[in-house]
């Protein structure tokens, strides 16, 4: 198994076209693949990304990712890398849909799937009110993913904000968390760089966010900045605010080294809920 590869992460503005989205995602996939990534990353809604559930539904493809999920299967073979094209919305039955990111490999095999678990039900400083749940269904397993490097743990945009899932990856010996976003800009300028430095940093690992950035149809706005951090918590490739490309060369070896020197995961313990302990005075 070889440590050490080149990354790619992709920086999107994608909209309501689905032809569209899916030229440029392949354009961008085959410039990155020109400049010797070995593995590439879209973002969260790489294909459809709207802000309305309507056009979300009429635009979901098939269960099994249809004609697009095909093409983008072609290409990695074609390219030989491996790609993992942000996330699919696919059709799930009574009007329903699930949020999925898939690796597909450099032969054009998908290889693992992850349905995102945690639903971003929200009210935004500005108002604006976000219910995911009322149009997609959530996944409920966890997955890691074999690689020529090591273990992808997969996760997806929301997922971030909940630290007990990225601790099961790691713990299950996750070297990579993968963590495809739309994230929305009034949160991302306030959250999006700590979080996902904290998810690097407590776990040891290496963190890929591929990010859409811009405006969207519906009335999205997306924060971008892309970003690559190493298991230190450094931060490797930041994409800004408009569509391009970030990169960075991954070692695996510097995951070992650094559990090595800090091994927060062998220390983690059981223990009971906590009480609260009442003032009677």
């Amino acid at each position: 198994m070889s440590h050490s590869f080149k990354l790619a992460c992709l920086q999107m503005n994608s909209g309501s076209d689905l032809a569209a989205n899916l030229s440029t995602l392949e354009q961008m996939v085959a410039a990155a693949a020109a400049e010797g990534a070995r593995l590439v990353m879209a973002p969260e809604y790489a294909l459809l990304m709207d802000g309305s559930g309507r056009v979300m539904r009429d635009g979901a493809l098939p269960a099994d990712g249809g004609d697009p999920l095909l093409r983008l299967q072609a290409l990695a073979a074609r390219l030989k890398v491996w790609l993992l094209p942000g996330t699919l919305t696919l059709q799930a039955g009574e009007g329903r849909m699930v949020n999925r990111s898939c690796l597909i490999d450099d032969r054009g095999n998908i290889v693992a799937s992850y349905d995102k678990i945690h639903m971003f039900d929200v009210t935004l400083p500005d108002g604006k009110v976000i219910r995911e749940s009322s149009a997609f269904q959530a996944g409920e397993r966890a997955v890691i993913a074999q690689t020529p490097w090591g273990l992808l743990g997969m996760s997806i945009c929301y997922d971030l904000r909940f630290p007990q899932l990225y601790r099961q990856l790691a713990r299950a010996g996750a070297q990579f968390l993968s963590i495809p976003s739309s994230f929305q800009r009034q949160t991302g300028r306030a959250h999006w760089h700590t979080l996902l430095r904290a998810r690097a940093i407590e776990n040891a690992a290496y963190v890929f966010a591929p990010a859409m950035c811009g405006e969207h149809g519906g009335g999205r706005q997306t924060y971008g900045h892309a970003l690559i951090v190493d298991p230190w918590g450094e931060i490797l490739a930041d994409g800004g605010e408009e569509p391009g490309i970030v990169y960075a060369d991954i070692d695996a070896l510097r995951v070992a080294r650094i559990r090595s020197m800090m091994p927060c995961l062998e220390h983690d313990r059981t223990f009971s809920a906590p009480e609260i302990i009442k003032n009677n005075q």
